[in-house]
């Protein structure tokens, strides 16, 4: 048995899950998400948990098993309390502001770079730290990446975006010397 599969995902008051024969359907007081049931997995709802269960013990289908468990539970943590990811931006003259629901920044070229936020993310800007937050995990990660790849830090100075908490391995450059 998958031993993330078999963990029952409790429900919380106010989200609502709907299940088809080929979609689970989580709404919540953040949004609403829709995830199709793949092959050889059922999902049953008693009273306030939700369980995920195979058809078979397969290689296959015990990796469906977690995988399922886990978008379902993401889903529901999403409608509930919802995700965000921080980055900050380290660098003499570098900036962000929001410029209507886009995100311009100053790294250094010789042009500011827009980011157009999409649709279900909300992006806000504190100094010289951004959040981005929204209700789909998946998208949220995927945003926060595609902002820390525009001005990745280097190893030499740690100028550019990372992660809050991220560790930057630095290098002693020319010299051979740490300074």
């Amino acid at each position: 048995m998958s031993r993330i599969g078999k963990l029952p995902i409790d429900i919380p008051s106010g989200v609502t899950i709907t299940v088809d024969d080929s979609f689970v359907t989580v709404a919540g007081s953040k949004g609403s998400l829709k995830t199709p049931i793949l092959t050889g997995i059922s999902v049953e709802q008693q009273e306030n948990q939700l369980l995920i269960k195979r058809a078979n013990d397969e290689a296959e289908q015990r990796a469906k098993h977690g995988l399922t468990r886990a978008l379902v539970n993401n889903m529901v943590v999403g409608v509930s309390t919802g995700f965000s990811k921080k980055l900050e931006v380290n660098g003499v003259g570098y900036r962000v502001a929001m410029a209507g629901t886009d995100l311009q920044m100053n790294l250094g070229f010789s042009h500011p770079v827009v980011y157009k936020v999409p649709q279900g993310i909300t992006v806000s800007v504190e100094q010289n730290n951004i959040t981005v937050s929204g209700i789909d995990k998946q998208q949220v990660g995927q945003v926060a990446a595609e902002i820390r790849a525009l001005k990745k830090p280097e190893p030499y100075k740690g100028k550019g975006i990372k992660y809050e908490g991220e560790r930057i391995l630095r290098k002693s450059g020319k010299s051979g010397k740490d300074k």
